[in-house]
């Protein structure tokens, strides 16, 4: 599935339901199912700055040249946000990745409806995500 693909299934997920209080459940049973990260990767240079909670990114590239994200954090609207761009992003070339526009999240509305530092959290969170495929992309 393309990353554009990947889009088009959230965004028509959450087309099916109109109330934010029911968009935050969707969300929170993302995060809920969101593999556990190994508390060996819960280190410093894996946590993002920038994000009022705490949440540890990592990633991997395996031998076909696909990115394959592990994340959690201490916020359970955080860890689904972060479900939602690893359900996006995984398992993309670093360059698919990197050319990636992210519409989705304007698309569902939810840049509108978090807070300024879960926005900027957000942000913190995807900026990390790409520079992980940047760095594997300059490995070529």
């Amino acid at each position: 599935m393309t990353i554009n693909e990947s889009q088009a299934e959230i965004i028509e997920e959450f087309s099916e339901v109109d109330d934010w209080m029911d968009r935050y459940s969707m969300i929170i049973d993302m995060g809920n199912q969101l593999p556990d990260l190994d508390e060996s990767l819960k280190t410093p240079d894996r946590l993002i700055e920038g994000c009022q909670s705490r949440v540890w990114v990592d990633a991997t590239l395996d031998a076909e040249g696909r990115v394959h994200y592990a994340a959690t954090s201490d916020a359970i609207i955080v860890k689904g946000i972060i479900a939602l761009l690893i359900q996006v992003l995984n398992n993309h070339t670093p360059q698919e990745i990197l050319d990636a526009d992210l519409h989705f999240i304007n698309d569902i509305g939810l840049a509108e409806h978090l807070s300024p530092t879960r926005s900027n959290g957000l942000l913190a969170m995807l900026k990390q995500m790409k520079l992980y495929a940047l760095a594997f992309s300059q490995k070529k």
